[in-house]
């Protein structure tokens, strides 16, 4: 059982890491190092052996294991980023990189996404350490660095570089999962994560005719864009249900008394009410324009205009995905892959889902566990190359109104001291017999 100080330590490591300012503003300008440094600082005394890792100076991994006590069980990955998303200060009511403690509440970048869960795995540790707790199974614990761009100075680089450093590990947990989702009708679900749409971001390129912007143009590379740009936001993509998808349907619908009707998912997902928040997004492909980048003085007409799409794939969708886009874009606009990942899915009727569902009744009876698959990604992608199943188990238990996802990447990121302390009992339950 978690004792006082890792109670004390979790709210104590999340406001640390916050001040730690890791901003990943993309194309390499992050710099990690100070907070891995704080990391490895507090994995030393835990009696572990860090190693910090880079493949660029400054944008630094840690790792170490937990040594288990069965040495014929498989190893099991536990990680998180410590990369954050830019946060404007102006829009904030507090200094985001303050870590400020105030009425019960821990607020700043990164209090959910992700140094919440970095804190958690840091006081599990040295509690053990205080309490001569072995594991079952090694425990492989891992802070990467940019999670928040391409992962290729994190996870990417650790898994193509150093695999060694895996050895045995079957299956990982990470961000976005076994959070408290209240459906406004007074139950509390908890969704863990057992799988992930594929990452899909687009350049698309327009070329057309250069010439002054007062003459009749009909090659016009921004009206081209502009075009394909439209059909791509405007475009209804087919229901497409997968596994994890079909399995959280099941458990959702049986919670609300309902029949999983798999003919008509739309009806289905009206009729779940606020739980179709959950799913909703991971029922199809989707494909979003992001960016535009064109001309550069209004009475010139420009010879080429390009824009950026965020889009996503289901597992077995990418082959649709790709002919979507070339039908999308049409004959005048050329798109290409600026970063790519696969899906993921995860077993739900795995011993590990079984385990991460047990921890979390213990402390949240009255708690309705279900599986989900994200509509974005993480770290488990890359993980996914060394052959580690990946799941999304982040523990918090969260009060009525407190909307965790939109906190995501938003406005007064804050996470509440008592989440923290019920996701550090939980992690330190589930990991201890994982």
């Amino acid at each position: 059982m978690a004792d006082q100080q890792a109670l004390d330590e979790v709210v104590e490591f999340t406001s640390g890491l916050i001040r730690i300012d890791t901003t990943n503003r993309g194309g390499g300008d992050c710099q990690e190092r100070p907070a891995a440094e704080y990391a490895a600082e507090r994995l030393a005394g835990a009696g572990l052996e860090p190693l910090l890792l880079e493949r660029t100076p400054g944008r630094t991994n840690v790792v170490a294991r937990i040594e288990g006590s069965d040495p014929g069980a498989d190893a099991l990955l536990v990680h998180g980023h410590l990369d954050v998303v830019p946060a404007e200060a102006a829009d904030w009511s507090v200094d985001p990189f303050s870590g400020e403690v105030r009425d019960g509440v821990v607020w700043g970048r990164g209090a959910v996404d992700m140094k919440n869960m970095d804190a958690m795995i840091l006081a599990v540790a040295r509690g053990w350490a205080r309490q001569s707790v072995r594991p079952r199974r090694d425990i492989v614990v891992a802070f990467t660095a940019d999670e928040e761009d391409s992962a290729v100075d994190g996870s990417g680089f650790l898994a193509d570089t150093h695999p060694e450093l895996f050895e045995g590990c079957t299956e990982g947990i990470s961000e976005s999962g076994a959070f408290t989702f209240h459906d406004g009708s007074g139950r509390r679900i908890y969704p863990i994560a057992a799988g992930e749409r594929g990452t899909c971001w687009l350049k698309l390129t327009a070329r057309g005719r250069a010439g002054h912007g007062s003459k009749v143009n009909g090659e016009n590379a921004v009206t081209r864009l502009a075009a394909a740009v439209t059909r791509i936001g405007e475009h209804e993509w087919p229901l497409r249900i997968t596994p994890t998808v079909r399995a959280a349907l099941t458990e959702l619908a049986a919670l609300y008394g309902l029949e999983p009707d798999f003919g008509d998912v739309d009806r289905l997902l009206e009729k779940l009410g606020p739980a179709a928040k959950l799913v909703e997004a991971t029922v199809r492909n989707s494909a979003n324009p992001t960016m535009l980048e064109a001309g550069y003085k209004v009475n010139v007409i420009p010879g080429e205009a390009v824009a950026y799409v965020d889009g996503r794939c289901l597992p077995g969708g990418e082959e649709e995905f790709v002919a979507t886009m070339d039908r999308l874009t049409g004959p005048y606009v050329d798109w290409e892959f600026a970063h790519r990942e696969v899906a993921l899915q995860a077993p739900v009727d795995a011993p590990l889902f079984a385990g991460m569902r047990a921890a979390v009744e213990e402390f949240a009876p009255e708690g309705h566990v279900v599986p989900y698959c994200m509509s974005g990604g993480t770290d488990a992608k890359q993980f996914s190359r060394l052959g580690i199943t990946g799941y999304g188990f982040a523990p918090l238990k969260l009060p009525e109104g407190f909307d965790y996802q939109a906190l995501f990447h938003g406005v007064d990121e804050r996470v509440p001291v008592e989440a923290l302390h019920f996701g550090v009992r939980v992690l330190d339950r589930f990991l201890r017999t994982a």
